[in-house]
């Protein structure tokens, strides 16, 4: 599914963490990597080759564009790319649109990038340009936290046991949050190789507003937040055993789910991704969120939870734009 997978730069070694994931999966799919760099100039400029050395420094550039070549030279010999095929891009303009161009003019399935790096003219605030790719990509977007955690598969030492790279799913029952699963799966399977990965289905169901002198035990008692709930979990368990039987033999994860309540959902997500919803059973490695839902007492809006999230977790976070879909 992953055949081109875009990776913007800026020049600093926060935005290349994002090389270690996306060469991760274009290894798993065979796909080849975009590295990309944003520069800023006096022209217009649109510079992409399929051969890197075939980009090579010129007297007559302007300095930044000189500086991004080199740069970009530099990087396509790091270890962690070596066997990969690679192509590079230098683009002039505003840092999200110019990513959000090649996405569309390069027919890229997905963007891997981090989301925090430097500010200044050579380059770019990664956070708020995260933001805005997230929110209008076309194409899945894979958000790498500075200084965050990175999923890298089983423990590559010996003396310790396998751990499959789990990662959470956040749905809320609509049709436009389910599809960021296929695409979520092929992921999964691309960072989890060789070993089995698990894949858990969450949904939160937001508790009805407090009145006075009220707990959340006693909100949570409610028939109509019980009446959601039930809902809830038919709805996912059902969904499961869909996804088995459509992607089955050749699905090499496990599948798991699970329905909480609670009156801060972005906030909810957040700690069962990080902590674990039991403590024996840890975190999550990923979270994958899609961009829009319903609103209202079951469904919550997954525009706003998403960019919540991707402002404050410390883990990677897949975000898959979803169609306007009509649910029902």
């Amino acid at each position: 599914m992953f055949h081109t997978l875009l990776v913007p730069l800026d020049g600093s070694t926060r935005a290349e963490q994002a090389l270690s994931l996306a060469s991760c999966i274009a290894r798993y799919s065979g796909g080849s990597l975009l590295l990309l760099r944003v520069v800023n100039t006096t022209t217009d400029v649109r510079m992409f080759a399929t051969e890197p050395s075939a980009m090579v420094p010129d007297a007559t550039m302007e300095s930044p564009l000189m500086d991004a070549v080199a740069y970009l030279a530099q990087i396509v010999t790091s270890s962690e790319l070596r066997g990969l095929k690679l192509s590079v891009g230098i683009v002039s303009g505003t840092a999200a649109e110019c990513i959000l161009d090649s996405a569309r003019e390069q027919r890229t399935d997905v963007i891997v990038m981090g989301s925090h790096g430097y500010t200044g003219t050579k380059r770019w605030i990664m956070g708020s340009v995260t933001q805005k790719v997230a929110r209008y990509s076309p194409v899945p977007v894979l958000v790498v936290r500075e200084n965050g955690y990175i999923p890298s598969g089983p423990y590559p030492d010996h003396t310790r046991p396998l751990r499959p790279i789990k990662v959470l799913v956040a749905l809320d029952g609509s049709a436009r949050a389910e599809t960021t699963l296929v695409p979520t799966i092929h992921l999964l399977e691309a960072l989890a190789a060789p070993a089995q990965g698990l894949l858990h289905l969450i949904q939160v169901i937001p508790l009805p507003s407090p009145g006075y002198g009220e707990y959340d035990q006693d909100r949570a008692s409610s028939s109509a937040y019980k009446e959601k709930v039930d809902e809830a979990e038919s709805y996912l368990s059902a969904l499961v055993d869909h996804l088995k039987d459509m992607l089955a033999p050749d699905l090499k994860l496990t599948m798991t789910w699970s329905v909480i309540g609670a009156s801060d959902v972005a906030e909810s997500l957040m700690c069962v991704a990080e902590e674990g919803e039991k403590v024996a059973y840890g975190g999550y490695d990923l979270i994958a969120i899609a961009t829009h839902g319903r609103s209202g007492l079951a469904r919550w809006a997954l525009g706003s939870v998403t960019e919540r999230i991707l402002g404050a977790t410390k883990l990677p976070l897949f975000i898959v734009r979803s169609p306007d879909l009509k649910d029902g």
